[in-house]
């Protein structure tokens, strides 16, 4: 019986420095999973915090020399542009980046349609359409909507000012072949500049529409 009773208190003291190991690895474990999602926020959040960067030299996303029409119209959302060529054919006009930058989306937004060439009228679709969007760094983007086929670049090229991204179309919900374009500060939509110029597009109250003339020309 002595024998019997004088082991059970090292068997206890056993099971104590095992809880106690136990504990310390989930206090070491809870530390560095801690530590590992403050990083993470860290990387996440602190660029968003950020101020934009200077804003870029943007051009028309146009042929150099050619002169098109911006506007806007009653629910369109503010700071969105529609563009239209003043001479020609809008379907397959070339399609240039705005400015030099990495592409970050190349794809379809929504659903495309059945609107072409051979079948203007055909069906609308739903969204943006074939389009693409790019990122020029200081927190500035530019967005291209509603492209005949599928766009020209991919995700992660780095394009140049003036590389042809697309072609025009009227895929997405789109009543007519014109380009949908976008400029985005912090991912804010803003009032569209052209050469250095504002478009004078700030709202879509009423219909509006300007002419300018593209500078997106070789360096």
């Amino acid at each position: 019986m002595l024998g019997t009773v004088t082991g059970q208190p090292t068997r206890r003291r056993t099971h104590r420095r095992i809880r106690t190991r136990t504990t310390r690895v989930i206090l070491v474990l809870t530390a560095v999973a801690a530590v590992s999602v403050i990083a993470v926020v860290a990387v996440v959040v602190v660029p968003l915090l950020r101020s934009p960067g200077p804003r870029p030299l943007f051009q028309l996303p146009v042929a150099c020399g050619e002169t098109w029409q911006l506007g806007t119209y009653p629910g369109h959302d503010d700071y969105d542009v529609d563009l239209f060529p003043t001479r020609g054919e809008a379907w397959g006009r070339p399609v240039l980046a705005s400015y030099a930058g990495e592409v970050t989306v190349a794809g379809i937004n929504g659903s495309l349609g059945g609107r072409t060439p051979d079948n203007p009228d055909g069906p609308r679709g739903r969204g943006g359409g074939y389009w693409v969007k790019i990122d020029h760094g200081g927190k500035w983007e530019t967005q291209y909507l509603h492209m005949l086929e599928p766009p020209l670049v991919r995700v992660g090229q780095r394009v140049e000012q003036g590389d042809q991204i697309g072609r025009v179309g009227s895929t997405g919900n789109s009543g007519a072949p014109h380009l949908h374009y976008e400029q985005r500060q912090g991912w804010q939509k803003v009032e569209t500049y052209f050469d250095g110029s504002p478009s004078g597009i700030t709202h879509d109250d009423e219909e509006y529409t300007v002419k300018r003339k593209s500078n997106n020309c070789p360096a």
